[in-house]
């Protein structure tokens, strides 16, 4: 009998009489991950079991000595105490970690340092069980020497889902290089209140662009298919409804029914998932009164059981806390650890929170099938990455192979394609070459300030700014540079010496808006969020934790803009933004208005090519400008129609989602539908002409009109885009497929379906409120 159970679980070698077996099942690469998996859970203890949910801060667990890295004495008692199975943010540097580039892993070390985790682990534990590695990466790895690309709402300026997926190709390459395996983002949050501190992470207000491009992004790093030794587990953010917090603040309850929550936020998350998403993070706030955190409705009847969901669920950090310290639902902690888990959230960033599972197991609180539940995924994960074979990287390519020149010009057009022009009176733009240009603003000359929130220190030279890409176009003497003010401080400002600057220029360029940069003087929670203080004047004015109650420019900012108009010189105004700020005053006044939201690392030469016109400029809004808090919210696809205006001001935004310019112009015609197939999709064709005396791009974009239906609908919900790039004087015929699914509504059962019968007019066009053709689908 003993004899007959080696041989299930063993590969017997020709070894001395009594050695014992040396390969089990789980270590058997050639056996199905499924059995391995299950080989593996039956010979873990419960404390084991635990351990492999458990994703504490990593920025700890290595020491760095010269060069060397080595495995902390703080990581060792780690997995003495928990047995870990993952670990975040090792290679995080910033502010609130107090990792510098004169503390901080480069690309090299930060490979050594995995593979220094990796040997302890599987040296120094019971099971040898490889750890994961989860970094943040929403705008590229976040750690010092990788490429630093435009952030979320930049990128889906670019309306452009192939560009994306290089992008985000680029960004997985470099996160598995450095022996990472999982990257944070996107995040695909739909942001409906700019007030919220995190707009500059999401894509927008619509679930049609952000679910394309989640598409996109997913498809660059992997599809899921994580045996490619670059595909990394994208892990979306956050489930759900985030991004339209009670009051604007990071966190707050969402009030938000069932119907809008399939119409709009959950379908970009199925979108990822389909596109091969495999890890989810449940979001801080509660819906309906239930934490996100332990909604068994969203992490277990819609993932698994509607959508299928192949892989694992985590919280966000401190999320699970939080369930009794911010929602005080569980009297105690080993109350919010057992209603997470049953509700379907596999991990713990922090690693806190299930600890506590241990005794809730023992006291017969939580069946022990939970936890099983919960680590079959995690580990499905890791055999199906192939980290038992495989747990190792090469230091020297990431040394070779990280931040390439390949990547920094990818970097460049990401900015470019994401600049929205959104004045240009006179044409005054693009710009001569001979003119004599004064250059001024807070966010003109600030490498920190072009890089918005979850950016690692940055090397000297590594970021371009709007001054020293308009210098890299002219001579020095050309281009004169005062700063003007701060974007917060109203001490530190010199106005005088901007106004004379620009009374000495052709042209005026007034770079403005906000900062995500985080300092050394903010103080931060344990989630990371900063937290504002009145004692700590920064230019921080966006970023996680730094909600707002107006969207005014701050500081002396307006100030600064007024000065510089009454010099009556031509005036530039950009905003370098995380948020849609307060643009009314610039619209009316500034001869032209671009927004670059943060533009990464290159975004200063960005803005230049398109100022001189070596890149005609294309970026369309993802999200709507307000001309006042009090519009809030004031999305596109709102229900019902805007036929009145407020007393103070028209009640349409000041710029609407879609919306922006450019150097040439097109003309639409010829649209025409065809008669549904057999499949009932329709063949929506029109042309496109450039007329316009520039090369360049437009955002094509069909909306639809649902005329009548069983629940109310929106006035216009955006189904299609492309990217379209035309010389001068040259035409394109164009073609959209619309399906069943695109005509498909929430019925009054929630149930998503086609109702026959129902009247459709199909808008095309380059923005929400700029349509150009228009026909009834019949």
């Amino acid at each position: 009998m003993n004899k007959l159970k080696l041989l299930t679980c063993c590969t017997f070698f020709f070894l001395p009489l009594g050695a014992i077996c040396q390969h089990p099942l789980y270590k058997d690469a050639s056996q199905p991950i499924a059995i391995r998996t299950k080989d593996l859970i039956n010979r873990m203890t419960l404390k084991e079991k635990v351990g492999q949910l458990l994703s504490p801060l990593g920025w700890e667990m290595y020491e760095l000595q010269g060069n060397k890295v080595s495995v902390s004495k703080k990581f060792k008692d780690l997995v003495a105490e928990k047995q870990i199975g993952m670990l975040w943010a090792t290679f995080r540097a910033d502010p609130w970690t107090q990792k510098t580039l004169a503390n901080g892993l480069n690309p090299e070390m930060s490979a050594d340092a995995a593979n220094e985790l990796q040997r302890y682990m599987i040296k120094n534990t019971r099971l040898g069980i490889p750890i994961f590695l989860a970094e943040e990466a929403p705008h590229g790895h976040m750690a010092i020497g990788t490429t630093v690309f435009p952030t979320g709402i930049g990128q889906a300026s670019t309306w452009n889902q192939a560009l994306l997926t290089r992008m985000s190709e680029t960004v997985a390459k470099e996160v598995r290089l450095q022996g990472a395996h999982i990257s944070y983002g996107p995040v695909l949050d739909l942001s409906r209140d700019p007030r919220w501190s995190r707009v500059e992470e999401s894509y927008g207000e619509d679930p049609e662009l952000t679910g394309k491009l989640a598409s996109a992004i997913i498809t660059g790093l992997g599809a899921g298919k994580i045996s490619n030794p670059y595909s990394t587990i994208a892990t979306l953010k956050h489930f759900v409804a985030y991004a339209i917090p009670e009051g604007g603040h990071n966190g707050a309850a969402a009030s938000v029914g069932e119907r809008e929550l399939r119409e709009y936020f959950l379908p970009p998350f199925q979108s990822a998932v389909k596109a091969g998403a495999r890890s989810i993070m449940a979001a801080y706030n509660s819906i309906d009164g239930i934490p996100c955190s332990s909604n068994s409705f969203l992490l277990t009847d819609i993932l698994i059981k509607e959508w299928g969901f192949k892989g694992f669920t985590v919280s966000d950090l401190g999320s699970i806390e939080g369930i009794k310290g911010s929602h005080r639902i569980a009297r105690d902690y080993t109350q919010a650890a057992t209603l997470a888990l049953t509700a379907g959230l596999d991990a713990d960033l922090g690693g806190n929170a299930y600890p506590n599972l241990i005794v809730a197991v023992e006291q017969g609180k939580v069946e022990a099938r939970f936890i099983d539940t919960a680590v079959s995924r995690v580990l499905r994960l890791k055999f199906e990455m192939g980290l038992f074979e495989h747990p190792f990287v090469n230091a020297q390519k990431a040394k070779k192979e990280i931040k390439t020149k390949e990547s920094i010009q990818l970097s460049r057009q990401v900015a470019r394609e994401s600049i929205v022009l959104l004045e240009n009176k006179n044409s005054l733009l693009p710009l001569k070459r001979g003119l004599k240009l004064a250059v001024v603003g807070p966010n003109a000359d600030n490498i920190y300030n072009m890089l918005g929130d979850y950016t690692a220190p940055q090397a000297e030279g590594n970021v371009v700014t709007v001054l020293q890409g308009l210098r890299s176009k002219l001579s020095p003497s050309m281009v004169t540079y005062a700063k003007g003010c701060s974007i917060r401080d109203t001490i530190d400002s010199n106005i005088p010496q901007a106004v004379a600057a620009a009374a000495a220029s052709d042209v005026v360029i007034a770079v403005v808006g906000g900062s995500s940069a985080r300092d050394f003087k903010t103080s931060y929670a344990a989630t990371g969020a900063a937290i504002t203080s009145v004692e700590t004047v920064s230019d921080m004015e966006s970023g996680e934790g730094f909600d707002r109650s107006t969207l005014d420019l701050l500081g002396k900012q307006m100030e600064l803009l007024q000065a510089l108009k009454k010099t009556g010189k031509p005036l530039i105004v950009i905003y370098i933004q995380g948020r849609p700020l307060n643009m009314n005053w610039a619209k009316e006044n500034a001869d032209a208005l671009l927004c670059a939201w943060y533009p990464g690392q290159e975004g200063g030469s960005a803005v230049a090519d398109v100022l001189f016109g070596d890149y005609n400029p294309a970026g369309r809004l993802p999200i709507s400008i307000p001309r006042s808090v009090g519009q809030i919210p004031v999305h596109y696809n709102r229900k019902s129609p805007l036929d009145h205006r407020y007393v103070e001001e028209e009640a349409t935004p000041l710029y609407a989602f879609g919306y922006g310019r450019s150097y040439t112009t097109f003309v639409y015609d010829q649209l025409n539908i065809s008669p549904a197939d057999a499949n009932g999709n329709y063949k929506v064709s029109f042309t496109l002409l450039n007329n316009g005396s520039y090369d360049g791009d437009e955002v094509v974009q069909l909306y639809l009109k649902n005329q009548f239906a069983s629940t109310s609908q929106p006035v216009r919900q955006l189904k299609n885009f492309e990217r379209v790039h035309l010389k001068s004087g040259a035409s394109k015929l164009l073609e959209f497929t619309l399906t069943k699914d695109d005509l498909s509504i929430i019925n009054r059962d929630m149930k998503k379906a086609f109702e026959p019968g129902s009247t459709f007019t199909v808008l095309i066009g380059s923005g929400s409120d700029q349509i150009k053709l228009q026909k009834q689908l019949n």
